[in-house]
């Protein structure tokens, strides 16, 4: 876990519980001593801001990772490798656990039990510090001995602080180069870069989306359903539906951009073996005048309308095939138009829920 993240701990050892349980070992886990931890203020900050934003709402997971984001840039978080000193570690969380509860009564909200988050968090800290390292240094330590290494990023391209879709955001770079600042890994130790999109758009919780299958209220039409139905579309966080709709060559051409990616696996692509016929979005228009790339505002991409490319649908299901000519001709020309417009390969494509549900080209 990279010095970027923001680690609840919590929700680690819960994960960790759960794996061991099933005998799975997590004592090769590492993470970061430049991590920052989140607390129960991060959580109830969370909720109090998304409460008061009323129609506006961002769509937050109520995680508090955005509150523990903003402790970070105000130099006020507290970091993992703190737990190390756990008299020290104590000594920080009551302070700052004091301090917040005061801020969040005074907003109108619910204080924190001081005494109880001591504890709590105490207890968790021991628990996390034999997980505690170095891992800038153990990374380049693996570079300097030929090892492979595979960072996989979370959330999304236009989830990012800065070139998403702000402010329905999150609140760290989820883009490739938020790898380099999120493990210290330099941008010359990074040689292939893989982009993964589903075979049709998804977004959770509020923003613009062109391409959604919805009427006006937001309620998802027919084929917006099916796509929920069919491809169990329900954030993994927060359980909440999410809204589909159909792919967007335009933003996963800026996100080939904006992430250098030299390939895609392209997922889910049976989810669509019984459409009747299936679109592509491949440019956007605005008042009539065909726009030359992506957006750079929010409110702009409110107001763009979707031209599509259709293609006819295959109506049988792609999840036997392994090779890339098995592949249903219309399912085909799908991923080769994908590779047309947005200028990389499609390596890999998803035919099924299993591991093993997916086709490799070479």
């Amino acid at each position: 876990i990279g010095n970027c993240v923001v680690v609840d701990m919590p929700t680690v050892f819960s994960e960790i519980d759960k794996l061991e349980s099933r005998g799975i070992s997590c004592a090769r886990l590492k993470v970061s001593s430049q991590a920052h931890l989140i607390f129960p203020w991060h959580q109830l900050h969370d909720a109090l801001a998304e409460g008061k934003r009323g129609d506006d709402k961002i769509g937050t997971t109520l995680k508090g990772i955005g509150p523990a984001y903003a402790d970070k840039a105000r130099r006020v978080g507290i970091r993992a490798g703190a737990v190390l000193d756990p008299t020290s570690f104590a000594a920080q969380v009551r302070e700052r656990a004091i301090d917040e509860s005061a801020v969040l009564v005074a907003l109108g909200g619910q204080g924190v039990d001081v005494d109880a988050v001591v504890a709590q968090f105490a207890t968790l800290g021991a628990r996390l510090a034999p997980y505690i390292c170095d891992t800038v240094n153990e990374l380049h330590e693996a570079l300097d001995a030929q090892q492979q290494l595979l960072l996989e990023g979370a959330q999304a391209t236009f989830l990012d602080i800065d070139h998403g879709t702000y402010p329905f955001v999150t609140s760290s770079n989820p883009i490739a180069s938020g790898a380099c600042a999120g493990t210290g890994i330099g941008p010359r130790d990074i040689s292939r870069v893989v982009g993964i999109a589903k075979a049709y758009t998804t977004r959770v919780g509020s923003g613009p989306f062109p391409t959604e299958l919805a009427d006006a209220s937001g309620t998802p039409d027919e084929l917006g359903q099916a796509l929920i139905t069919i491809g169990h579309e329900f954030g993994t966080v927060t359980g909440r539906q999410r809204r589909t709709g159909w792919l967007d060559l335009v933003m996963l051409r800026h996100a080939v951009r904006l992430n250098s990616l030299t390939e895609i696996a392209l997922t889910k692509l049976d989810v669509l073996d019984t459409f009747d016929e299936v679109k592509v979005c491949v440019s956007y228009t605005l008042n009539g005048e065909t726009l030359r790339g992506y957006p750079d505002r929010a409110e702009v991409l409110a107001q763009v309308v979707p031209v599509y490319e259709t293609i006819p649908g295959w109506k049988t299901s792609l999840r036997e095939c392994k090779t890339y000519d098995s592949l249903h001709s219309n399912a085909r020309t799908l991923v080769e138009l994908v590779e047309k417009i947005v200028g990389v390969p499609v390596t890999m494509v998803g035919t099924g829920p299993e591991r093993d549900d997916c086709v490799v080209r070479s």
